[in-house]
């Protein structure tokens, strides 16, 4: 006897917008997303909770991509920023400097229903227009079966080349539309992201080399692009080889020590004299370096105009910008430094001579010059609170500067020794971030000690970060210099036009705020109370910050600065 249910079909499965978005993820290997919540991704944020992501919620969407870039960083793997309309506005910023820093970022926003665009919907703005100016791409989901390409087309971008930033708005009624789930096709990561590295033709590195070889005074800088990947041993290697001076800037700081007996630290003309010897050089290996203001665009005096110029770029339209080069390799750092080290290995290197001495004797005067600042007294030198963190620091730690000149010195002072653990801000400039980035470093790297050393104006942009510390149970120890002003801008303003103009601010109590937000908070006044006080907050449970009273006290970098303008040069 028939049931009457005989053949019929299996029902079909529906999936949504929003599980669509996830299942994508997922098999890029996303876990971590940091976001605020919003109308306009509710129904994600629901699906992503379901699915045990985790989530950083911020007080602030410019935070929460400050967050995800450093976690791009620090992993290696895409950051994903969650928004709605108005948190994709406070966003913009971040990925801004997610440009700026080489971030391989997904900032995913929400937005009012597709079918009401342009009629005058709540919160309606050309928010894709709007990132395209500011990212290396940015779409619009119109139809859920469309999602995994148009994220895996993103997310390729954003590894491309020079990394980067990129935007996928899905309006809320697309996240919630369902479809059927043999509608959607998924992709594997290997299947949509180069797996190969771009490596240079057999002649260049040959010719490369024997430049190398013969050159008297060569000199080898590494950038951001140098820390695409876990290269540090190649680049050990070589200069072992070579013994060629090694300097790093920018997010590749730490991918070969310091402390390393051919690495002589941060390549920054202002804040390290060891720099200055580009100026002497007669062969220039640039690895992912941009031919940029910080090196005068690549000509005199910064760059000698008999220099020969190598450089090893990822993104081809960067070659010889600003300058001819004597040869070019395009591709991806690492590989191409580990062809050059097997052909090297062919070739007899001279002993560290005179050239490399300059170097070590440049480096020794640099810090004695620095260390003429560590006196006790009240209010505090910058430089007395950075050589007391110094004797607390452990070669595993993580450090994160803000700009200004309270920084300032701890850049120019505290080395670099591990990959991933040492950054500040990028040329872009942009202040505030050191707070957001030294919480996202710790989810990153939780077995680390986290150190955020920041001016006081330099903090109030994402102070109320503290909270998402608290409640996310990340400890970071926050050093706030405080010497009630916008301390850099302030001594530019002294410096050249004889007075301060609005860079005043007050010796605000920031340990109390930290405080009534769950933190460990002290006020430190006096050298005698830092370096105690310094112990309790790396001993105690959760978030410290230490409100430090410091001297305003004018940097060598701005100095420059004043010197320069009034000789007629620029900022």
């Amino acid at each position: 006897m028939k049931n009457g249910l005989e053949g019929l079909k299996e029902p079909l499965l529906k999936i949504n917008g929003a599980q669509i978005i996830t299942n994508s993820l997922r098999m890029e290997g996303v876990d971590t997303i940091f976001t605020l919540a919003g109308d306009h991704i509710l129904p994600l944020l629901d699906i992503l909770d379901d699915e045990g992501f985790t989530l950083i919620d911020c007080r602030h969407e410019q935070a929460a991509v400050h967050m995800a870039e450093t976690w791009a960083r620090m992993t290696g793997n895409l950051g994903v920023v969650a928004v709605t309309t108005p948190g994709h506005a406070n966003a913009i910023p971040g990925l801004i400097n997610a440009m700026s820093t080489e971030s391989p970022i997904l900032n995913i926003a929400g937005s009012s229903d597709l079918r009401n665009y342009h009629r005058g919907i709540m919160q309606e703005i050309d928010q894709v227009g709007i990132a395209r100016t500011v990212t290396k791409g940015a779409w619009l989901a119109h139809d859920p079966r469309r999602i995994p390409d148009l994220m895996t087309t993103a997310i390729r971008t954003a590894f491309e080349g020079r990394r980067g930033p990129v935007h996928l708005t899905v309006p809320v009624d697309v996240q919630s539309a369902e479809v059927e789930e043999n509608e959607v096709t998924f992709y594997q990561a290997d299947t949509y992201k180069r797996v190969t590295p771009i490596t240079a033709s057999n002649d260049s590195i040959v010719n490369a080399i024997q430049i190398l070889n013969n050159a008297a005074r060569p000199i080898i800088v590494a950038s951001t692009p140098s820390s695409y990947g876990d290269w540090t041993k190649i680049f050990e290697k070589f200069i072992e080889t070579t013994r060629i001076p090694f300097m790093t800037e920018e997010a590749a700081r730490g991918i070969v020590s310091d402390e390393h007996p051919f690495c002589f630290g941060f390549f920054d003309l202002s804040q390290h004299t060891a720099a200055n010897l580009i100026k002497d050089s007669d062969v220039i290996l640039f690895l992912g370096k941009l031919l940029d203001f910080t090196i005068g665009f690549g000509s005199k005096p910064v760059i000698p105009d008999q220099a020969k110029v190598i450089q090893i770029e990822t993104d081809p339209i960067q070659i010889g910008r600003n300058r001819g080069v004597e040869l070019s390799l395009v591709g991806d750092i690492g590989p191409i430094v580990s062809q050059l080290q097997e052909e090297a290995i062919k070739y007899n290197w001279d002993q560290p001579g005179e050239w490399v001495q300059k170097f070590r004797d440049t480096v020794r005067n640099h810090r004695e010059y620095l260390e003429q600042f560590i006196t006790k007294e009240t209010p505090m030198r910058s430089m007395f609170v950075h050589h007391t963190l110094a004797k607390q620091l452990k070669d595993d730690d993580v450090i994160v500067f803000d700009g200004g000149d309270y920084a300032y010195y701890g850049r120019a002072y505290l080395p670099a020794k591990a990959p991933r653990s040492w950054y500040y801000l990028p040329n872009l400039g942009m202040l505030g971030q050191a707070v957001p980035v030294s919480i996202a470093a710790k989810l990153a790297r939780p077995e680390a000690r986290v150190f955020c050393i920041t001016g006081d104006g330099a903090f109030g942009f994402n102070a109320m970060e503290i909270d998402t510390a608290v409640r996310h149970k990340l400890k970071v120890i926050f050093l706030v210099g405080n010497d009630a002003a916008w301390g850099i801008d302030k001594n530019l303003q002294i410096g050249l036009y004889g007075k301060p103009v609005i860079t005043d601010l007050a010796h605000s109590r920031y340990d109390l705020v930290a405080q009534g937000l769950g933190a460990h908070g002290e006020l430190v006044e006096s050298p005698e109370e830092l370096e105690p006080a310094l112990l309790r907050a790396i001993n105690c449970e959760g978030p410290a910050l230490l409100n430090i009273i410091v001297q305003s006290q004018i940097s060598p970098r701005a100095q420059a600065v004043v010197e320069n303008r009034k000789a007629g040069g620029g900022l």
